[in-house]
């Protein structure tokens, strides 16, 4: 494996945006709707050291990325949120959750149409600019569409919660501090064990890529980049 600083350079500058845009935009949406503890505790910030999990944002990431994982997986730390604080609690999560992934196709829609800019900036610097663009592209929908995924405590999960009756809403949040396990075991755990006996259980990665896939066409289109 050869990462090389160019490399580095072009990928990590749109990841920590996206990461930090994306916690700040949940923190954001909650103190407007009424509960100021990420407020409070200084997560609606651009700054991306409030928001870096050592674990998750640094340390699994290496560990997947090292061991050849089939895929790269990674965290931030989640924004708290006292969702009894919230003027309409049930709906007023759904807008709250819905912040990080509306925030990064926003970055991608302006990333995408950025590109249209590169013929005035200097030659020497064009081709390190039109990368990261690519890249955030490319990070800011993966996010996005991941984060959709209904498994609480994913914002997708939490979408789900809000939407879906009661007698679904309530089993469906018992989920919650099970979230991650249930995520490592479905994208990486079960495509693991499945190769040993040659079968493709890496289904729901299938389904994620094809998913970003369809947002990214989209986005080019929109942006006159198609």
């Amino acid at each position: 494996m050869n990462i090389t600083l160019y490399g580095a350079s072009v990928w990590v500058l749109p990841l920590v945006i996206a990461i930090t845009f994306h916690e700040a935009a949940h923190g954001f949406v909650a103190h407007r709707l009424g509960d100021n503890t990420a407020f409070e505790l200084g997560r609606v910030s651009f700054n991306p050291l409030r928001h870096i999990d050592p674990f998750g944002t640094l340390t699994l990431p290496a560990i997947l990325l090292l061991s050849h994982s089939p895929f790269l997986f990674g965290y931030a730390k989640p924004v708290p949120v006292n969702f009894r604080n919230l003027r309409n609690p049930r709906i007023d999560m759904v807008w709250v959750a819905l912040a990080g992934p509306a925030t990064n196709i926003v970055l991608a829609l302006l990333a995408a149409a950025a590109f249209h800019a590169l013929p005035l900036v200097p030659e020497n610097s064009a081709q390190w600019i039109a990368d990261n663009l690519k890249n955030a592209l490319v990070i800011n929908v993966v996010l996005a569409v991941f984060n959709m995924l209904p498994i609480p405590p994913l914002d997708g999960g939490r979408v789900a919660v809000g939407l879906l009756p009661r007698v679904l809403a309530y089993p469906l949040s018992r989920l919650e501090p099970f979230g991650m396990l249930i995520l490592i075991g479905i994208l990486i755990i079960l495509p693991m064990a499945g190769s040993q006996f040659g079968l493709n259980l890496d289904v729901i990665s299938a389904i994620l890529r094809t998913s970003t896939g369809y947002v990214i066409r989209l986005i080019l289109l929109l942006t006159g980049n198609a």
